[in-house]
């Protein structure tokens, strides 16, 4: 199966249409989400308890028509529950391996940072190659597959903070946020008249379309005006007198497909700087290290990309395309 990017822009659109049956009021937040997933990327979805973070999981896993595995994380949690392990077979008196739920299309990672470094790190190889070793033997993953990770900001009691190199295999990081007015009104009117049950949502594509979606990808064009503003931004992170450490190369591929990706959403073959700028908080400022004293200021990475992006001139529309 094939599709042109302006098909695959129809078919996100109808992805997303779906999804908000489920969820109010976020669009923005879905569009970044399905922008990571046709990417080829991994999605961290940080925020306070009670915002959805996790019905924004199971319905996209639900509209995407992949398959789906749920992993609570807790503080006993092993490595071995997450990517599973050799269990003796007393019929054939040898062990075989049992896969465990990182075996999947879509894995729902619920709040990741309560469990400890080492059981978040059983998901690094998973994440960046899209396959688990044990005992010497590497088994690959379905494809696609994709983690949506939920979190709790770490001043929350009872996380772990996620390590740096367990960030950086996250493509993005989104946060959902409190309902404006309206449409926690209208979230609440749906429960009432949904009988207190959320809607039902069928699968607008499937396992082979995902992926066409991302071939299709493949065909929107970046100009070399915009790769270099890219490369700007990388530097910003790294240059800043308050950044301990800067985006990674990783994080440049990241924004360069995010980027793709929203130009696809919005029925284009081509990315504008536009595309870049409103995806590059999300894509990088979960890559970028704060300096320790300012922490007490609460100076957050986010609030260091908000302002390097508006520092760094980026190339005017007509000079793109």
């Amino acid at each position: 199966m094939t599709m042109n990017p302006l098909q695959a822009g129809e078919k996100a659109r109808l992805i997303l249409e779906e999804v908000e049956r489920a969820v109010v009021g976020k669009r923005p937040v879905l569009e970044q989400i399905l922008c990571g997933i046709l990417a080829g990327g991994h999605v961290l979805i940080e925020d306070l308890p009670g915002l959805g973070k996790t019905l924004v999981a199971r319905s996209f896993a639900t509209v995407l028509g992949l398959g789906f595995t749920r992993i609570q994380f807790t503080p006993d949690l092993l490595p071995a529950d997450v990517t599973g392990a050799p269990v003796y077979d007393p019929r054939t008196s040898d062990f075989a391996f049992r896969p465990g739920p990182v075996f999947t299309n879509v894995l729902l990672a619920d709040e990741i940072n309560r469990t400890p470094p080492k059981t978040q790190a059983a998901l690094l190889e998973a994440m960046a190659e899209g396959q688990v070793s044990i005992d010497g033997v590497t088994h690959p993953l379905p494809s696609p597959f994709v983690v949506l990770a939920t979190d709790n900001p770490i001043e929350y009691e009872g996380t772990y903070p996620l390590p740096e190199a367990q960030l950086d295999r996250f493509l993005l990081r989104v946060r959902v946020g409190y309902l404006p007015p309206e449409d926690e009104t209208d979230l609440l009117r749906r429960r009432l008249t949904g009988g207190g049950l959320p809607p039902r949502l069928e699968p607008a594509v499937d396992a082979a379309e995902v992926l066409a979606m991302r071939a299709a990808l493949e065909l929107v064009e970046v100009e070399d005006d915009l790769l270099g503003y890219v490369v700007r931004l990388l530097a910003a992170t790294r240059d800043h007198p308050q950044v301990l450490v800067g985006a990674s190369p990783r994080g440049g591929l990241g924004l360069v497909g995010l980027a793709r990706a929203r130009a696809l959403l919005a029925g284009r073959d081509f990315v504008v700087p536009e595309d870049v700028k409103g995806i590059a908080g999300a894509a990088l400022a979960h890559r970028v290290s704060v300096r320790p004293e300012l922490w007490v200021r609460r100076v957050t990475g986010d609030d260091l990309l908000a302002e390097i992006l508006g520092e760094v001139p980026a190339p005017r529309a007509e000079t793109v395309r």
